[in-house]
């Protein structure tokens, strides 16, 4: 247990499962749901995944080699409170991705990307100069004490809400300037399009769509480049386009959960079944990064790529519909 929050006399536990080989040589990697409320879909998909880690471990010989060279840590929600309270933000009104000590340094669109006017309106970052909340303070600490002690790291958090194509958002979300593993992030974009050839993730920074400030994986990714020596840690974001659920079931719209969820029993389970085939691919790959990440020689040719992909063309999207 990572601590607890408090809200109308009630105690929510912040919890945590953290599998496998400690030893700070082997990768790590994590996955992380709930740090809004209202997308609980993003819990129930790292939830899926960890019961499906915990019942192979009675049999599964090949997971018992994957966790002997690996460190997974799971944390299915980070707010709870926010859960309960079915809020996007946590029960004193703060948004925990805007949460983090990290300023923007290009324009952000109003309100969405921030703001420090009040919890009444959304995207409220939290009193200037205060401490993190404790829900991403928490979720900070393990990752630097679980993953940033790691050379090598994945994270995936589970969202949902934007636009009517799942997408993986790489860092930064505070500014259009690339990150330093760019490299990193196009080898093992590369490696999902060849593992997993008929999915229709859109992979691209996350300031391509917006910019915002106090980004938590901005935060982390900024540590862990601050270390000595740097550690590498790849932190995903899987934004779930919830408009393709509203669009086959229009209904969804006259509910605020059916905006960012989906509503009925078969769509659920499809969407489970499809993360949960990404998930486990991403966990494989952190084990097997040395067979694929760029050597060091190499790395600025697959920087001049990334650049060419991301950030100097505009060509259509691959997985738009």
């Amino acid at each position: 247990m990572l601590g607890t929050v408090e809200h109308d006399g009630l105690r929510f536990p912040l919890l945590a499962v953290v599998l496998g080989n400690p030893d700070p040589a082997v990768p790590a990697a994590g996955i992380f749901g709930g740090v809004h409320g209202l997308e609980r879909i993003g819990t129930e998909v790292a939830l899926a995944a960890l019961r499906q880690f915990v019942a192979r471990l009675r049999w599964d010989a090949t997971l018992h080699h994957l966790l002997d060279g690996l460190r997974l840590v799971v944390m299915p929600l980070v707010n709870p409170g926010g859960l309960w309270l079915g809020t996007r933000a946590n029960p004193q009104g703060v948004d925990l991705m805007r949460n983090a000590p990290v300023q923007a340094t290009e324009p952000v669109p109003m309100l969405l990307g921030g703001h420090r006017i009040g919890g009444w309106l959304p995207w409220y970052r939290g009193p200037a100069d205060a401490p993190m909340q404790a829900e991403a303070q928490a979720l900070c600490t393990l990752v630097a004490e679980e993953l940033l002690t790691h050379r090598f790291a994945i994270s995936v958090d589970c969202h949902s809400g934007f636009g009517v194509v799942d997408r993986l958002w790489f860092p930064y979300a505070h500014t259009a300037r690339p990150v330093p593993m760019l490299p990193e992030v196009l080898a093992l974009a590369e490696l999902l399009d060849d593992s997993l050839p008929h999915h229709r993730y859109l992979i691209e920074p996350q300031s391509r769509q917006y910019r915002t400030h106090g980004d938590l994986w901005d935060h982390l990714v900024l540590q862990a480049g601050a270390g000595a020596p740097a550690n590498t840690l790849l932190p995903l974001t899987l934004e779930m386009g919830s408009w393709l659920w509203v669009k086959k079931n229009p209904r969804q719209m006259f509910s605020r959960q059916g905006i960012f969820n989906p509503l009925i029993e078969h769509r659920q389970q499809r969407v489970l079944r499809r993360h949960l085939a990404l998930l486990d691919l991403l966990v494989r790959a952190a084990l097997g990064h040395a067979r694929w990440c760029p050597p060091p020689g190499l790395r600025p040719l697959w920087h001049a790529r990334a650049l060419d992909r991301w950030y100097r063309t505009a060509l259509p999207d691959r997985a738009a519909p």
